[in-house]
């Protein structure tokens, strides 16, 4: 069930612990109908092209520096963003998800008309704390300028049914970040497996053959 306005506005005036926090809020009209706007904001991780080709989600934890490059443009200020180019930014709010709230992550249509899309990985987990990094592609002809601190995205909450477990418990990956956050893919548990079967293709392909 998708929280409302009003019940938007409680949540957020609850006790620390069971509190909805998203903060700075920098004017009421963030909260409308059934979602939070978020801002955009000063932080953004730009890919680069490395020398040592592709990204290699199997060793990417040990040259991830090779592919990202950070930059902060302060408020007043702008960056281009190009035709087909991707670029990692965040929210200028932090959040505090009470345990039984979930949230989609939806770019503003108002964006989306001039080729911006904000390719979120859309979920925000029951129990998440800190600033959401937002993927934001430009499937435009046309290079948009992007203003940190101007409304981005919203928020849409969604009550959750049934106990769980709160996303930091879990030992999420990206737990109270501040900023962007570049990919930390290569620590999923999957790539032990996924290496364990590279070593032994790349034996089987060095073995003489009869």
């Amino acid at each position: 069930m998708v929280v409302g306005e009003a019940e938007l506005w409680e949540r957020m005036s609850r006790p620390v612990a069971e509190r909805l926090l998203v903060t700075p809020l920098l004017s009421p009209e963030q909260v409308r109908g059934g979602s939070i706007d978020v801002r955009l904001g000063q932080e953004f991780i730009l890919m680069k092209r490395s020398a040592r080709g592709p990204i290699d989600p199997l060793v990417m934890d040990d040259d991830a520096n090779d592919y990202q490059e950070r930059v902060r443009v302060p408020i007043g200020g702008k960056m281009i963003l190009h035709p087909n180019q991707l670029v990692l930014g965040a929210t200028l709010e932090f959040l505090q998800v009470p345990n039984d709230l979930m949230a989609y992550v939806i770019g503003r249509s108002s964006w989306g008309r001039l080729g911006l899309i904000v390719a979120t990985a859309v979920m925000v987990s029951p129990g998440y704390r800190g600033s959401l990094t937002l993927e934001l592609a430009n499937l435009g002809d046309t290079p948009v300028y992007l203003y940190p601190g101007t409304r981005i995205a919203q928020l849409v909450f969604h009550t959750v049914t049934g106990a769980g477990v709160a996303y930091a418990q879990q030992g999420g990956k990206y737990t109270g970040p501040v900023g962007p956050e570049f990919s930390k893919l290569s620590l999923d548990r999957d790539w032990r497996v996924i290496r364990a079967l590279a070593r032994e293709y790349r034996l089987e392909e060095s073995r003489p053959m009869d």
